[in-house]
Protein backbone atom coordinates (compact mmCIF):
# COMPACT_ATOMS: atom_id res chain seq x y z
CA UNK A 1 0.00 0.00 0.00
CA UNK A 2 1.02 3.59 -0.65
CA UNK A 3 0.75 5.79 2.45
CA UNK A 4 -0.13 9.42 1.83
CA UNK A 5 -0.63 12.20 4.40
CA UNK A 6 -3.72 14.38 4.23
CA UNK A 7 -2.91 18.11 3.94
CA UNK A 8 -2.09 19.60 7.34
CA UNK A 9 -3.99 22.73 8.41
CA UNK A 10 -2.20 26.02 9.05
CA UNK A 11 -0.58 26.18 12.52
CA UNK A 12 -2.21 29.51 13.42
CA UNK A 13 -5.64 28.09 12.55
CA UNK A 14 -4.95 25.02 14.71
CA UNK A 15 -3.98 27.20 17.71
CA UNK A 16 -6.98 29.51 17.22
CA UNK A 17 -9.49 26.63 17.12
CA UNK A 18 -7.74 24.87 20.01
CA UNK A 19 -8.23 27.95 22.21
CA UNK A 20 -11.76 28.65 20.97
CA UNK A 21 -13.23 25.22 21.76
CA UNK A 22 -10.75 23.88 24.33
CA UNK A 23 -9.49 20.68 22.71
CA UNK A 24 -6.01 19.16 22.27
CA UNK A 25 -3.98 20.38 19.28
CA UNK A 26 -4.40 17.03 17.49
CA UNK A 27 -8.21 17.20 17.75
CA UNK A 28 -8.19 20.79 16.44
CA UNK A 29 -6.14 19.60 13.48
CA UNK A 30 -8.57 16.72 12.77
CA UNK A 31 -11.52 19.12 12.87
CA UNK A 32 -9.91 21.62 10.51
CA UNK A 33 -9.22 18.80 8.06
CA UNK A 34 -12.98 18.21 8.08
CA UNK A 35 -13.80 21.88 7.40
CA UNK A 36 -14.71 22.73 11.02
CA UNK A 37 -12.97 26.01 11.77
CA UNK A 38 -14.93 27.85 14.48
CA UNK A 39 -17.12 27.39 17.55
CA UNK A 40 -20.44 27.36 15.66
CA UNK A 41 -19.40 24.75 13.08
CA UNK A 42 -17.87 22.63 15.88
CA UNK A 43 -21.09 22.88 17.89
CA UNK A 44 -23.28 21.65 15.02
CA UNK A 45 -20.72 18.92 14.22
CA UNK A 46 -20.50 17.54 17.77
CA UNK A 47 -24.15 18.19 18.68
CA UNK A 48 -26.38 17.67 15.61
CA UNK A 49 -29.98 18.89 15.94
CA UNK A 50 -33.08 17.81 14.03
CA UNK A 51 -33.61 21.51 13.31
CA UNK A 52 -30.42 21.38 11.17
CA UNK A 53 -32.45 19.49 8.52
CA UNK A 54 -33.41 21.56 5.48
CA UNK A 55 -36.98 22.50 4.63
CA UNK A 56 -38.15 19.65 2.33
CA UNK A 57 -40.09 22.11 0.15
CA UNK A 58 -36.76 23.50 -1.08
CA UNK A 59 -36.58 20.35 -3.25
CA UNK A 60 -37.85 20.75 -6.81
CA UNK A 61 -41.36 19.23 -7.29
CA UNK A 62 -41.88 18.54 -3.56
CA UNK A 63 -45.08 20.58 -3.44
CA UNK A 64 -46.44 18.76 -6.51
CA UNK A 65 -45.57 15.39 -4.90
CA UNK A 66 -47.33 16.27 -1.63
CA UNK A 67 -50.42 17.65 -3.42
CA UNK A 68 -50.70 14.53 -5.59
CA UNK A 69 -50.54 12.25 -2.52
CA UNK A 70 -53.16 14.38 -0.73
CA UNK A 71 -55.33 14.23 -3.87
CA UNK A 72 -54.99 10.42 -3.96
CA UNK A 73 -56.08 10.23 -0.31
CA UNK A 74 -59.06 12.55 -0.90
CA UNK A 75 -60.17 10.60 -3.99
CA UNK A 76 -59.55 7.27 -2.20
CA UNK A 77 -57.16 6.06 -4.89
CA UNK A 78 -54.91 3.12 -4.07
CA UNK A 79 -51.20 3.97 -3.77
CA UNK A 80 -48.30 1.62 -4.52
CA UNK A 81 -44.85 2.26 -3.00
CA UNK A 82 -42.38 0.70 -5.43
CA UNK A 83 -38.67 0.26 -4.65
CA UNK A 84 -35.43 -1.36 -5.65
CA UNK A 85 -34.38 -4.67 -4.04
CA UNK A 86 -31.19 -3.45 -2.33
CA UNK A 87 -30.86 -1.91 1.16
CA UNK A 88 -31.52 1.65 0.00
CA UNK A 89 -34.63 0.61 -1.95
CA UNK A 90 -36.15 -1.74 0.63
CA UNK A 91 -35.60 0.65 3.56
CA UNK A 92 -37.09 3.50 1.47
CA UNK A 93 -40.18 1.42 0.70
CA UNK A 94 -40.57 0.41 4.36
CA UNK A 95 -40.18 4.06 5.42
CA UNK A 96 -42.69 5.67 3.02
CA UNK A 97 -45.19 2.79 3.15
CA UNK A 98 -45.26 2.67 6.98
CA UNK A 99 -45.66 6.47 7.21
CA UNK A 100 -48.53 6.50 4.66
CA UNK A 101 -50.26 3.56 6.34
CA UNK A 102 -50.57 5.63 9.52
CA UNK A 103 -52.65 8.21 7.67
CA UNK A 104 -54.15 6.23 4.78
CA UNK A 105 -54.52 2.42 4.75
CA UNK A 106 -55.18 2.09 0.98
CA UNK A 107 -51.51 1.38 0.22
CA UNK A 108 -49.50 -1.60 -0.99
CA UNK A 109 -45.78 -2.04 -1.64
CA UNK A 110 -43.89 -3.75 -4.44
CA UNK A 111 -40.27 -4.88 -4.88
CA UNK A 112 -39.22 -6.20 -8.33
CA UNK A 113 -37.66 -9.65 -8.56
CA UNK A 114 -33.90 -9.21 -9.08
CA UNK A 115 -33.75 -12.21 -11.42
CA UNK A 116 -36.98 -11.91 -13.42
CA UNK A 117 -37.43 -8.13 -13.61
CA UNK A 118 -33.98 -6.68 -12.94
CA UNK A 119 -33.22 -3.22 -11.61
CA UNK A 120 -35.70 -0.36 -11.60
CA UNK A 121 -39.27 0.06 -12.80
CA UNK A 122 -40.56 -3.04 -14.60
CA UNK A 123 -43.50 -3.62 -16.95
CA UNK A 124 -44.53 -6.53 -14.69
CA UNK A 125 -44.65 -4.17 -11.69
CA UNK A 126 -46.82 -1.66 -13.57
CA UNK A 127 -49.14 -4.45 -14.78
CA UNK A 128 -49.43 -5.66 -11.18
CA UNK A 129 -50.34 -2.09 -10.15
CA UNK A 130 -53.06 -2.01 -12.84
CA UNK A 131 -54.44 -5.33 -11.57
CA UNK A 132 -54.60 -3.85 -8.06
CA UNK A 133 -56.43 -0.71 -9.31
CA UNK A 134 -53.52 1.54 -8.33
CA UNK A 135 -53.86 5.22 -9.28
CA UNK A 136 -50.47 6.43 -8.05
CA UNK A 137 -47.05 4.75 -7.86
CA UNK A 138 -44.35 6.29 -5.65
CA UNK A 139 -41.01 4.95 -6.94
CA UNK A 140 -38.18 4.80 -4.39
CA UNK A 141 -34.45 4.70 -5.26
CA UNK A 142 -35.19 4.18 -8.97
CA UNK A 143 -37.13 5.63 -11.89
CA UNK A 144 -35.07 8.66 -12.93
CA UNK A 145 -34.37 7.04 -16.32
CA UNK A 146 -37.64 5.06 -16.65
CA UNK A 147 -39.03 7.28 -19.44
CA UNK A 148 -40.75 4.46 -21.38
CA UNK A 149 -42.11 2.71 -18.29
CA UNK A 150 -43.66 5.92 -16.92
CA UNK A 151 -45.24 6.56 -20.34
CA UNK A 152 -46.61 3.01 -20.34
CA UNK A 153 -48.12 3.52 -16.87
CA UNK A 154 -49.75 6.73 -18.11
CA UNK A 155 -51.56 4.78 -20.86
CA UNK A 156 -53.04 2.63 -18.05
CA UNK A 157 -54.15 5.70 -16.08
CA UNK A 158 -51.40 5.40 -13.44
CA UNK A 159 -49.41 8.44 -12.24
CA UNK A 160 -45.84 8.33 -10.96
CA UNK A 161 -43.93 10.22 -8.27
CA UNK A 162 -40.22 9.45 -8.59
CA UNK A 163 -37.91 9.64 -5.55
CA UNK A 164 -34.40 8.94 -6.82
CA UNK A 165 -30.83 10.05 -6.14
CA UNK A 166 -29.13 8.77 -9.29
CA UNK A 167 -27.94 11.08 -12.07
CA UNK A 168 -30.76 11.97 -14.48
CA UNK A 169 -30.45 11.32 -18.21
CA UNK A 170 -31.00 13.98 -20.87
CA UNK A 171 -34.74 13.16 -21.03
CA UNK A 172 -36.76 13.01 -17.80
CA UNK A 173 -39.78 10.73 -17.29
CA UNK A 174 -43.18 12.45 -17.52
CA UNK A 175 -43.97 11.90 -13.86
CA UNK A 176 -46.28 14.09 -11.75
CA UNK A 177 -43.23 14.93 -9.62
CA UNK A 178 -39.53 14.00 -9.66
CA UNK A 179 -37.70 14.35 -6.35
CA UNK A 180 -33.99 14.15 -7.14
CA UNK A 181 -31.56 16.87 -5.95
CA UNK A 182 -29.20 15.91 -8.79
CA UNK A 183 -31.59 17.43 -11.35
CA UNK A 184 -29.83 20.49 -12.80
CA UNK A 185 -32.80 22.76 -11.97
CA UNK A 186 -33.10 21.57 -8.35
CA UNK A 187 -31.71 24.13 -5.88
CA UNK A 188 -31.96 21.85 -2.84
CA UNK A 189 -28.86 22.69 -0.73
CA UNK A 190 -27.68 19.10 -0.17
CA UNK A 191 -27.13 16.85 -3.19
CA UNK A 192 -25.87 13.66 -1.51
CA UNK A 193 -29.04 12.12 -0.04
CA UNK A 194 -29.55 8.40 -0.68
CA UNK A 195 -32.87 7.02 -2.01
CA UNK A 196 -34.22 6.45 1.50
CA UNK A 197 -33.07 9.98 2.39
CA UNK A 198 -35.25 11.35 -0.44
CA UNK A 199 -38.10 9.25 0.97
CA UNK A 200 -37.48 10.85 4.36
CA UNK A 201 -37.74 14.33 2.82
CA UNK A 202 -41.10 13.30 1.31
CA UNK A 203 -42.53 12.14 4.65
CA UNK A 204 -41.01 15.23 6.32
CA UNK A 205 -42.96 17.38 3.84
CA UNK A 206 -46.18 15.39 4.40
CA UNK A 207 -45.66 15.61 8.16
CA UNK A 208 -45.07 19.37 7.87
CA UNK A 209 -48.26 19.72 5.84
CA UNK A 210 -50.13 17.99 8.68
CA UNK A 211 -48.53 20.40 11.21
CA UNK A 212 -46.54 17.54 12.78
CA UNK A 213 -43.23 18.02 14.61
CA UNK A 214 -39.86 16.61 13.50
CA UNK A 215 -39.90 14.39 16.60
CA UNK A 216 -42.86 12.53 15.01
CA UNK A 217 -40.39 11.19 12.43
CA UNK A 218 -37.86 9.69 14.86
CA UNK A 219 -39.41 6.16 14.63
CA UNK A 220 -38.63 6.19 10.87
CA UNK A 221 -35.13 7.70 10.98
CA UNK A 222 -33.36 4.40 11.78
CA UNK A 223 -34.14 3.19 8.25
CA UNK A 224 -32.45 6.25 6.76
CA UNK A 225 -29.27 5.66 8.80
CA UNK A 226 -29.09 2.04 7.59
CA UNK A 227 -29.52 3.15 3.96
CA UNK A 228 -26.92 5.96 4.25
CA UNK A 229 -24.37 3.51 5.64
CA UNK A 230 -25.14 0.77 3.10
CA UNK A 231 -25.20 3.07 0.07
CA UNK A 232 -21.82 4.62 0.99
CA UNK A 233 -22.99 8.22 0.55
CA UNK A 234 -21.03 10.97 2.38
CA UNK A 235 -21.90 11.16 6.09
CA UNK A 236 -21.73 14.95 6.14
CA UNK A 237 -24.21 17.78 6.72
CA UNK A 238 -27.80 16.49 6.41
CA UNK A 239 -26.69 12.84 6.13
CA UNK A 240 -24.71 13.27 9.35
CA UNK A 241 -27.81 14.53 11.21
CA UNK A 242 -29.94 11.66 9.86
CA UNK A 243 -27.28 9.05 10.71
CA UNK A 244 -26.66 10.50 14.19
CA UNK A 245 -30.35 10.33 15.17
CA UNK A 246 -30.90 7.06 13.28
CA UNK A 247 -28.16 5.28 15.24
CA UNK A 248 -29.56 6.77 18.44
CA UNK A 249 -32.98 5.33 17.56
CA UNK A 250 -31.50 1.87 16.83
CA UNK A 251 -29.56 2.01 20.11
CA UNK A 252 -32.48 3.08 22.30
CA UNK A 253 -35.51 1.62 20.57
CA UNK A 254 -34.58 -0.82 17.77
CA UNK A 255 -37.45 -1.94 15.55
CA UNK A 256 -38.45 -5.59 16.01
CA UNK A 257 -37.14 -6.50 12.55
CA UNK A 258 -33.50 -5.73 13.37
CA UNK A 259 -33.31 -6.67 17.07
CA UNK A 260 -32.42 -10.26 16.18
CA UNK A 261 -29.34 -9.11 14.23
CA UNK A 262 -27.95 -6.69 16.84
CA UNK A 263 -28.84 -8.62 20.00
CA UNK A 264 -25.29 -10.01 20.34
CA UNK A 265 -23.66 -6.55 20.27
CA UNK A 266 -22.85 -5.58 23.85
CA UNK A 267 -21.65 -2.07 23.04
CA UNK A 268 -22.89 1.10 21.38
CA UNK A 269 -24.04 0.68 17.76
CA UNK A 270 -21.88 2.37 15.12
CA UNK A 271 -21.88 2.84 11.33
CA UNK A 272 -19.75 -0.30 10.88
CA UNK A 273 -22.53 -2.35 12.49
CA UNK A 274 -25.01 -0.93 9.98
CA UNK A 275 -22.63 -1.74 7.10
CA UNK A 276 -21.39 -5.18 8.19
CA UNK A 277 -24.16 -6.58 10.43
CA UNK A 278 -27.54 -5.17 9.35
CA UNK A 279 -27.08 -4.24 5.66
CA UNK A 280 -25.78 -7.62 4.36
CA UNK A 281 -28.79 -9.36 5.89
CA UNK A 282 -31.30 -6.95 4.38
CA UNK A 283 -29.47 -7.28 1.06
CA UNK A 284 -29.32 -11.07 1.39
CA UNK A 285 -33.08 -11.41 0.95
CA UNK A 286 -32.99 -9.81 -2.53
CA UNK A 287 -29.76 -11.52 -3.54
CA UNK A 288 -30.85 -15.07 -2.72
CA UNK A 289 -34.65 -15.02 -2.68
CA UNK A 290 -36.74 -11.83 -2.93
CA UNK A 291 -36.34 -8.29 -1.56
CA UNK A 292 -39.96 -8.32 -0.40
CA UNK A 293 -38.86 -10.44 2.59
CA UNK A 294 -36.59 -7.58 3.73
CA UNK A 295 -39.46 -5.07 3.64
CA UNK A 296 -41.74 -7.49 5.52
CA UNK A 297 -39.03 -7.91 8.17
CA UNK A 298 -38.53 -4.15 8.58
CA UNK A 299 -42.31 -3.65 8.91
CA UNK A 300 -42.79 -6.44 11.49
CA UNK A 301 -44.87 -5.40 14.50
CA UNK A 302 -45.15 -8.79 16.20
CA UNK A 303 -42.13 -10.20 18.04
CA UNK A 304 -42.67 -13.84 17.03
CA UNK A 305 -43.26 -12.92 13.39
CA UNK A 306 -40.17 -10.67 13.40
CA UNK A 307 -38.04 -13.45 14.89
CA UNK A 308 -39.26 -15.96 12.31
CA UNK A 309 -38.57 -13.54 9.43
CA UNK A 310 -35.20 -12.63 10.92
CA UNK A 311 -34.14 -16.29 11.09
CA UNK A 312 -35.23 -16.87 7.48
CA UNK A 313 -33.16 -13.89 6.34
CA UNK A 314 -30.20 -15.14 8.41
CA UNK A 315 -30.39 -18.37 6.37
CA UNK A 316 -30.44 -16.36 3.11
CA UNK A 317 -27.35 -14.53 4.33
CA UNK A 318 -25.55 -17.78 5.19
CA UNK A 319 -26.31 -19.11 1.72
CA UNK A 320 -25.08 -15.83 0.23
CA UNK A 321 -21.75 -16.21 2.10
CA UNK A 322 -21.22 -19.76 0.84
CA UNK A 323 -21.97 -18.76 -2.76
CA UNK A 324 -19.75 -15.71 -2.48
CA UNK A 325 -16.76 -17.80 -1.25
CA UNK A 326 -17.23 -20.53 -3.86
CA UNK A 327 -17.65 -18.15 -6.83
CA UNK A 328 -14.74 -15.94 -5.70
CA UNK A 329 -12.43 -18.99 -5.68
CA UNK A 330 -13.56 -20.00 -9.18
CA UNK A 331 -13.17 -16.43 -10.48
CA UNK A 332 -9.64 -16.15 -9.06
CA UNK A 333 -8.69 -19.31 -10.95
CA UNK A 334 -9.96 -17.74 -14.19
CA UNK A 335 -7.99 -14.53 -13.62
CA UNK A 336 -4.75 -16.46 -13.02
CA UNK A 337 -5.18 -18.25 -16.38
CA UNK A 338 -5.60 -14.93 -18.24
CA UNK A 339 -3.01 -12.93 -16.31
CA UNK A 340 -0.64 -12.45 -19.26
CA UNK A 341 -3.31 -11.20 -21.66
CA UNK A 342 -5.34 -9.10 -19.20
CA UNK A 343 -3.31 -7.18 -16.62
CA UNK A 344 -5.24 -3.91 -16.32
CA UNK A 345 -8.72 -5.31 -15.70
CA UNK A 346 -10.51 -8.46 -14.54
CA UNK A 347 -13.53 -9.70 -16.53
CA UNK A 348 -14.79 -13.18 -15.64
CA UNK A 349 -17.80 -15.30 -16.58
CA UNK A 350 -19.38 -18.62 -15.74
CA UNK A 351 -22.93 -19.49 -16.83
CA UNK A 352 -24.07 -21.01 -13.53
CA UNK A 353 -22.86 -18.27 -11.20
CA UNK A 354 -25.61 -16.85 -8.98
CA UNK A 355 -26.61 -13.38 -10.20
CA UNK A 356 -27.35 -12.19 -6.68
CA UNK A 357 -23.71 -12.21 -5.53
CA UNK A 358 -21.89 -10.92 -8.65
CA UNK A 359 -21.28 -7.47 -7.13
CA UNK A 360 -19.91 -8.90 -3.89
CA UNK A 361 -17.60 -11.23 -5.83
CA UNK A 362 -16.35 -8.31 -7.95
CA UNK A 363 -15.44 -6.44 -4.74
CA UNK A 364 -13.66 -9.53 -3.37
CA UNK A 365 -11.63 -9.87 -6.58
CA UNK A 366 -10.46 -6.25 -6.23
CA UNK A 367 -9.09 -7.15 -2.79
CA UNK A 368 -6.85 -9.68 -4.57
CA UNK A 369 -6.24 -7.90 -7.90
CA UNK A 370 -6.51 -4.16 -7.42
CA UNK A 371 -8.11 -3.13 -10.73
CA UNK A 372 -11.54 -2.49 -12.35
CA UNK A 373 -13.50 -5.74 -12.35
CA UNK A 374 -16.65 -7.18 -13.96
CA UNK A 375 -18.27 -10.51 -13.05
CA UNK A 376 -20.77 -11.98 -15.55
CA UNK A 377 -23.36 -14.76 -15.39
CA UNK A 378 -26.13 -15.92 -17.74
CA UNK A 379 -29.45 -14.13 -17.54
CA UNK A 380 -32.02 -15.40 -20.03
CA UNK A 381 -30.64 -14.80 -23.53
CA UNK A 382 -27.98 -12.38 -22.27
CA UNK A 383 -24.95 -12.14 -19.98
CA UNK A 384 -25.52 -9.84 -17.02
CA UNK A 385 -22.59 -8.35 -15.12
CA UNK A 386 -21.71 -6.37 -12.03
CA UNK A 387 -18.82 -3.92 -12.32
CA UNK A 388 -16.73 -2.48 -9.49
CA UNK A 389 -13.83 -0.04 -9.63
CA UNK A 390 -10.83 1.21 -7.67
CA UNK A 391 -10.13 4.61 -6.14
CA UNK A 392 -10.14 7.44 -8.66
CA UNK A 393 -11.22 5.33 -11.66
CA UNK A 394 -14.71 6.09 -13.05
CA UNK A 395 -16.05 2.75 -14.27
CA UNK A 396 -19.24 4.33 -15.63
CA UNK A 397 -17.17 6.44 -18.03
CA UNK A 398 -15.10 3.40 -19.04
CA UNK A 399 -18.31 1.49 -19.88
CA UNK A 400 -19.44 4.52 -21.86
CA UNK A 401 -16.39 4.09 -24.14
CA UNK A 402 -17.31 0.39 -24.65
CA UNK A 403 -21.04 0.95 -25.20
CA UNK A 404 -21.04 -0.38 -28.79
CA UNK A 405 -20.53 -3.86 -27.24
CA UNK A 406 -23.17 -3.38 -24.49
CA UNK A 407 -26.95 -3.87 -24.67
CA UNK A 408 -27.55 -1.63 -21.65
CA UNK A 409 -25.75 -0.36 -18.54
CA UNK A 410 -26.24 1.98 -15.60
CA UNK A 411 -24.76 2.87 -12.26
CA UNK A 412 -22.23 5.09 -10.52
CA UNK A 413 -18.58 6.08 -10.64
CA UNK A 414 -17.48 3.00 -8.67
CA UNK A 415 -20.28 0.48 -9.26
CA UNK A 416 -22.37 -0.38 -12.29
CA UNK A 417 -24.50 -3.11 -13.84
CA UNK A 418 -24.56 -4.11 -17.49
CA UNK A 419 -26.05 -6.54 -20.01
CA UNK A 420 -24.28 -7.84 -23.12
CA UNK A 421 -25.03 -10.35 -25.89
CA UNK A 422 -23.20 -13.69 -25.36
CA UNK A 423 -21.47 -13.47 -28.76
CA UNK A 424 -19.97 -10.07 -27.76
CA UNK A 425 -18.33 -11.31 -24.54
CA UNK A 426 -14.74 -11.64 -25.82
CA UNK A 427 -14.96 -8.46 -27.93
CA UNK A 428 -16.28 -6.55 -24.92
CA UNK A 429 -13.61 -8.04 -22.65
CA UNK A 430 -10.81 -6.82 -24.96
CA UNK A 431 -12.42 -3.38 -25.40
CA UNK A 432 -12.81 -3.02 -21.63
CA UNK A 433 -9.16 -4.00 -21.02
CA UNK A 434 -8.00 -1.43 -23.59
CA UNK A 435 -10.26 1.30 -22.16
CA UNK A 436 -8.95 0.68 -18.64
CA UNK A 437 -5.33 0.65 -19.86
CA UNK A 438 -5.88 4.04 -21.53
CA UNK A 439 -7.65 5.50 -18.47
CA UNK A 440 -5.79 4.27 -15.38
CA UNK A 441 -2.77 6.22 -14.14
CA UNK A 442 0.25 4.23 -12.84
CA UNK A 443 -0.41 5.33 -9.21
CA UNK A 444 -4.03 4.13 -9.46
CA UNK A 445 -2.81 0.55 -9.92
CA UNK A 446 -1.52 0.39 -6.34
CA UNK A 447 -3.90 0.53 -3.37
CA UNK A 448 -3.34 3.64 -1.29
CA UNK A 449 -4.32 4.72 2.17
CA UNK A 450 -4.26 8.26 3.47
CA UNK A 451 -3.70 9.18 7.09
CA UNK A 452 -4.73 12.26 9.06
CA UNK A 453 -1.81 12.85 11.41
CA UNK A 454 1.58 11.58 12.47
CA UNK A 455 1.59 11.32 16.26
CA UNK A 456 3.44 9.61 19.10
CA UNK A 457 1.67 7.09 21.33
CA UNK A 458 1.76 9.36 24.41
CA UNK A 459 -0.87 11.58 22.73
CA UNK A 460 -3.41 8.73 22.84
CA UNK A 461 -5.08 9.26 26.21
CA UNK A 462 -8.60 8.34 27.39
CA UNK A 463 -9.56 12.05 27.08
CA UNK A 464 -8.21 12.19 23.51
CA UNK A 465 -10.23 9.10 22.57
CA UNK A 466 -13.35 10.37 24.35
CA UNK A 467 -13.36 13.60 22.30
CA UNK A 468 -12.51 11.74 19.09
CA UNK A 469 -15.38 9.27 19.66
CA UNK A 470 -17.77 12.25 19.65
CA UNK A 471 -16.71 12.93 16.04
CA UNK A 472 -18.79 9.87 15.07
CA UNK A 473 -20.77 8.81 13.11
CA UNK A 474 -17.81 8.03 10.87
CA UNK A 475 -18.07 7.26 7.18
CA UNK A 476 -17.32 8.78 3.76
CA UNK A 477 -16.59 12.49 4.17
CA UNK A 478 -15.81 11.97 7.87
CA UNK A 479 -13.76 8.80 8.10
CA UNK A 480 -12.49 7.54 11.43
CA UNK A 481 -9.10 9.30 11.91
CA UNK A 482 -6.07 7.29 10.80
CA UNK A 483 -2.72 7.94 12.51
CA UNK A 484 0.90 7.21 11.66
CA UNK A 485 3.41 6.36 14.38
CA UNK A 486 7.02 5.79 13.35
CA UNK A 487 9.90 3.77 14.84
CA UNK A 488 7.90 1.32 16.91
CA UNK A 489 9.36 -1.67 18.76
CA UNK A 490 7.94 -4.84 20.26
CA UNK A 491 7.42 -4.48 23.99
CA UNK A 492 7.82 -8.24 24.40
CA UNK A 493 4.30 -9.65 24.34
CA UNK A 494 3.52 -9.55 20.59
CA UNK A 495 2.15 -12.88 19.29
CA UNK A 496 0.17 -14.54 16.52
CA UNK A 497 -3.49 -15.15 17.42
CA UNK A 498 -6.68 -16.56 15.91
CA UNK A 499 -7.71 -20.09 14.98
CA UNK A 500 -5.31 -20.09 12.04
CA UNK A 501 -2.69 -17.88 13.76
CA UNK A 502 -3.06 -15.29 10.95
CA UNK A 503 -3.63 -12.23 13.13
CA UNK A 504 -1.14 -10.13 15.05
CA UNK A 505 -1.64 -9.18 18.71
CA UNK A 506 0.78 -6.33 19.31
CA UNK A 507 2.32 -4.82 22.40
CA UNK A 508 4.21 -1.82 21.06
CA UNK A 509 6.19 1.22 22.24
CA UNK A 510 7.60 4.20 20.39
CA UNK A 511 10.12 7.00 20.93
CA UNK A 512 7.82 8.60 23.55
CA UNK A 513 8.34 5.41 25.64
CA UNK A 514 4.54 4.97 25.80
CA UNK A 515 3.14 1.48 25.33
CA UNK A 516 -0.14 0.39 23.75
CA UNK A 517 -1.62 -2.88 22.55
CA UNK A 518 -3.06 -3.36 19.09
CA UNK A 519 -4.50 -5.86 16.66
CA UNK A 520 -3.48 -6.37 13.03
CA UNK A 521 -5.83 -8.70 11.14
CA UNK A 522 -4.03 -10.93 8.65
CA UNK A 523 -0.64 -9.45 9.64
CA UNK A 524 0.96 -12.35 11.54
CA UNK A 525 3.45 -12.81 8.67
CA UNK A 526 5.39 -9.87 10.16
CA UNK A 527 5.98 -11.53 13.53
CA UNK A 528 9.53 -12.79 12.98
CA UNK A 529 10.83 -9.33 12.03
CA UNK A 530 9.00 -7.77 14.98
CA UNK A 531 10.49 -10.35 17.35
CA UNK A 532 13.95 -9.59 15.91
CA UNK A 533 13.46 -6.08 17.33
CA UNK A 534 13.39 -4.38 13.93
CA UNK A 535 11.89 -0.88 13.94
CA UNK A 536 8.58 -0.53 12.12
CA UNK A 537 5.97 2.15 11.29
CA UNK A 538 2.26 1.62 11.79
CA UNK A 539 -0.95 3.11 10.38
CA UNK A 540 -3.95 2.63 12.66
CA UNK A 541 -7.22 3.84 14.11
CA UNK A 542 -7.87 3.98 17.85
CA UNK A 543 -10.56 1.80 19.35
CA UNK A 544 -11.88 0.92 22.79
CA UNK A 545 -11.57 -2.72 23.75
CA UNK A 546 -13.58 -4.36 26.53
CA UNK A 547 -12.36 -7.59 28.11
CA UNK A 548 -13.92 -9.10 31.23
CA UNK A 549 -15.54 -5.78 32.08
CA UNK A 550 -12.28 -3.82 31.77
CA UNK A 551 -12.04 -1.13 29.08
CA UNK A 552 -8.77 -0.16 27.45
CA UNK A 553 -7.62 1.65 24.34
CA UNK A 554 -6.20 -0.40 21.50
CA UNK A 555 -4.78 0.29 18.06
CA UNK A 556 -6.49 -1.26 15.04
CA UNK A 557 -3.75 -1.60 12.45
CA UNK A 558 -4.42 -0.63 8.83
CA UNK A 559 -0.88 -1.39 7.65
CA UNK A 560 2.63 -2.00 8.92
CA UNK A 561 6.01 -1.30 7.28
CA UNK A 562 9.65 -1.98 8.22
Amino acid sequence: MQWSPKPLPDNDKIKHLQLEIGVPQEIASLLLQRGIDDYESAKSFFRPELSDLHDPFLMLDMREAVYRIIEAIQKEEKIMVYGDYDVDGTTAVALVYSFLMKIYPQCIYYIPDRFEEGYGISTKGIDHAKGENIGLIIAMDCGIKAVDKVNYAKTLGIDFIICDHHLPGEVLPKAVAILDPKQPECSYPFKELCGCGIGFKLIQALNQEQKGTLENLLPFIDLVAIAIAADIVPIVRENRVLTYFGIQQIQENPRLGIRFFISKLKRKINVSDLVFVIAPRINGAGRINHGIHAVALLLSENQEVALSRGRAIELFNSERKELDQKITAQALDQIKLNEEEYSYSSVVFQPDWHKGVLGIVASRLIENYYRPTIVFAVSGDHFTGSARSVKGVDIYQILETCKEHIVQFGGHRYAAGLTINPEDYLTFKRAFELAVEQTVLPEQRIPSISYDLEITLDKISPKFHRIMAQMAPFGPGNMCPVFLTKDCLDEGRTKAVGDDQRHLKLEVRDESKSTLSGIGFGMANHISKIKNMELFDILYTVDENEFRGEKSLQLKLKDLKF
